[in-house]
């Protein structure tokens, strides 16, 4: 008896009391049935009360939805390959989306390179004492006075012209018609015979006449799309020419406020050689103008206004714009007569190397500095990219790669 109670002192319990199970702990029912006898009943386990309910956090600070799972594996390969899938979707459909712009995109980008060349005069204004509003006005307004003069100048030649034409059509088929050799050609042929039919047939054709109406409604429609273009470019000019620095600071912010100075400096730098370069070509230009007019003028040649301006409007474009101008004004000048011709095409090859080596030197020196090589290169990719827009705007562009490169990438290897 000594000894178990000894053993029942060494467990805790005095003996015929029942174990009682400690707390959060299931009782054991084979084991009380052993101490208490069989036919004791069992007690029910205790239970255990629920912390959430005081705390509804839960002990661990979470909600109770239960724990969250492990994140997601962002380097397994159906992640990646989804995420991949999604993004080349997004980018293929961006593209599509800019390619249907592209129309909207190239006459925001000939309003944004137009106010960016008309710049310089507005800051000669605005160093003269006017303010900024008055001197975009005065640029506009002469902008669209030789945007008028052109019109009034090609419009009542081509209507006169058409004219012409018209009224001497008859005549001159009828020439064509007592020509020996066009009779000869109706004797072995049966030229004029076969055209008449083709013509009578053609004109008792239902679906001819509506080609014809449709051919005229598609000239028409194209015409008045051509001056709702211009409209469109002239106004965007206006508004990118009033709020050209108001642009260029918003466009400023979007870098880190430590970067923002030197930035700053280079985009106002590269805005000022853009401007630099539209100005400078279109004073080029305009003194090839000018001399063509007198040069026409004193050899009587038709339709010299025209022809002038035609030829300032080519020579806008870099490199191959005056030559364009030249060869057109020698070939009106050959249906005149080949010592005209030859006179025009002469004074060409003269005035080119003086415009060349004199003129263009002078006037693009402080603007912008771009070797022949890379020049000629950008103005090819771009005339292959974006046609006679992209030729005009990739010499600018070609000098803004380079003031950057020679900034910022240069230093910057140098310095590692």
């Amino acid at each position: 008896m000594a000894q178990q109670s000894d053993g029942d002192n060494k467990t805790g319990h005095s003996p015929g009391t029942a174990l009682e199970p400690e707390p959060g702990t299931a009782a054991q029912p084979d084991a009380e049935a052993s101490v208490l006898g069989a036919d004791a009943p069992v007690p029910e386990p205790k239970k255990i009360e629920d912390s959430s309910a005081d705390n509804p956090a839960g002990t661990d600070g979470e909600a109770d939805f239960g724990r969250p799972g492990a994140p997601i594996n962002r380097q397994g390969p159906f992640y990646l390959g989804f995420v991949g899938g999604i993004g080349v979707l997004l980018a293929w459909n961006l593209l599509k989306l800019i390619a249907s712009l592209s129309a909207v995109l190239t006459l925001v980008g000939v309003a944004a390179f137009i106010a960016i060349g008309l710049d310089p005069l507005v800051r000669i204004l605005q160093r003269r004492g006017l303010g900024r509003g008055a001197a975009v006005a005065v640029v506009f307004l002469g902008v669209l006075a030789v945007f008028g003069g052109f019109i009034a100048a090609v419009v009542p030649t081509v209507i006169s012209q058409a004219g012409e034409l018209t009224d001497s059509l008859p005549d001159t088929i009828d020439n064509l018609r007592r020509s020996s050799w066009i009779q000869q050609l109706d004797v072995d042929y049966g030229i004029i015979s076969n055209a008449s039919d083709q013509l009578r047939q053609r004109l008792s054709d239902g679906g001819t006449v509506m080609s014809l109406f449709g051919g005229i409604l598609g000239a028409g429609r194209a015409v008045l799309s051509g001056f709702v273009s211009t409209f469109t470019v002239l106004v965007l000019t206006l508004y990118f020419l009033a709020s050209l620095h108001t642009i260029a600071e918003a466009g400023y912010r979007m870098v880190p406020a430590s970067r923002r100075p030197r930035v700053r400096a280079l985009g106002d730098e590269i805005i000022r050689r853009i401007g630099g370069y539209v100005a400078g070509q279109v004073v080029v230009a305009t003194i090839n103008a000018v001399c063509t007019f007198i040069l026409l003028s004193i050899l009587g040649v038709p339709y010299s206004l025209v022809l002038s301006i035609s030829v300032g409007i080519l020579g806008i474009i870099p490199l191959v714009g005056a030559t364009l101008g030249a060869v057109i004004v020698v070939l009106v000048g050959l249906f005149q007569s080949w010592q005209i011709g030859v006179i025009i095409a002469v004074y060409y090859l003269i005035y080119q190397q003086v415009e060349n080596y004199v003129i263009a030197p002078r006037i693009m020196s402080r603007t912008v500095s771009v070797p022949g090589a890379v020049a000629l290169i950008a103005a090819l990719a771009g005339a292959a990219l974006l046609g006679v827009l992209g030729a005009l705007i990739a010499i600018p562009i070609a000098a803004a790669i380079l003031l950057v490169l020679q900034e910022v990438a240069i230093p910057r290897q140098d310095r590692m």
